[in-house]
């Protein structure tokens, strides 16, 4: 969604623990939403999917922010005019970044591994 996209896909929802399925010549290592490997593994694109889908509603547009370290996100502007970003800490150490909007700012952190969404 950074890319100013109309539309986000996850390819491969599912895989197992040698990342089949995959097609021929796409990435033989991307992991799915899940992987089931003996058990369900819910991974980073689960938590995505689950932040996008109860707080980016349909109408939603993608509004500026900038990625910090490890901390990736993307914000967008609700129709009710809610402001929402979505981050995950990339590392594997916990983060500490600043959230700014109209002279204020926030101070938050997350965990490695860890995705959070702010509304305001």
């Amino acid at each position: 969604m950074r890319s100013w996209s109309r539309v986000a896909l996850e390819w491969n929802l599912a895989n197992d623990g040698g990342y089949n399925p995959h097609t021929p010549g796409g990435c033989t290592e991307c992991k799915g939403a899940i992987t089931l490997d003996g058990a369900i593994n819910r991974n980073v694109s689960y938590y995505i999917i689950a932040h996008a889908s109860r707080f980016v509603p349909p109408g939603s547009v993608r509004i500026e922010s900038n990625n910090a370290g490890t901390i990736f996100n993307a914000a967008f502007k609700t129709p009710d005019g809610k402001k929402v970003l979505i981050a995950i800490n990339d590392g594997t150490a916990a983060a500490s970044f600043n959230i700014k909007f109209n002279g204020k700012i926030a101070v938050t952190s997350l965990p490695g591994g860890a995705a959070a969404t702010y509304v305001w």
